[in-house]
């Protein structure tokens, strides 16, 4: 996305959150989905359009490890973590991912995706992926690495 088209729906974010209360995660959150990243121009605009300075913007940005300041080179997989998942096997999972991704995808922890009861779990995109096991998982790479 260029310059011009990524200012354009960022604008266009601001004003679906304008006037809203405590918006500056959710504007951080729809940006990141739509321009792969929170530039360092996002959070200028973002500063400047809810009155905040970029130094807060980028507080809270950088805060949370959702947030990138570039879009990610390879496709993302989110892997769970969280005390239910590693009950049902995350741990050895987690542990053989990066052989299983080799080099094709980027493997991310994140503690708790939700699916508590039908682990363990992946996140890739947007779309959630339960009862992985290393097969599965290798699977899900094939299918996004191509």
């Amino acid at each position: 996305m260029n310059e011009q088209d990524q200012t354009a729906a960022i604008q266009e974010i601001l004003e679906r959150h304008s006037g809203k209360e405590g918006s500056l995660l959710p504007i951080l959150h729809a940006v990141q989905a739509e321009c792969g990243c929170i530039s360092d121009m996002a959070k200028r605009q973002i500063a400047e359009a809810l009155n905040l300075t970029c130094a807060e913007v980028h507080g809270v940005a950088s805060f949370y490890h959702d947030f990138r300041d570039a879009p990610a080179a390879k496709p993302v997989v989110r892997l769970c973590r969280a005390e239910a998942c590693q009950a049902r096997g995350s741990e050895a999972l987690a542990a053989e991912a990066e052989h299983i991704a080799d080099g094709r995808v980027l493997i991310e922890p994140v503690y708790c995706l939700g699916l508590c009861g039908v682990g363990p779990n992946a996140m890739i995109g947007n779309a959630l992926h339960a009862r992985l096991d290393a097969a599965r998982l290798d699977s899900l790479i094939a299918e996004v690495s191509v």
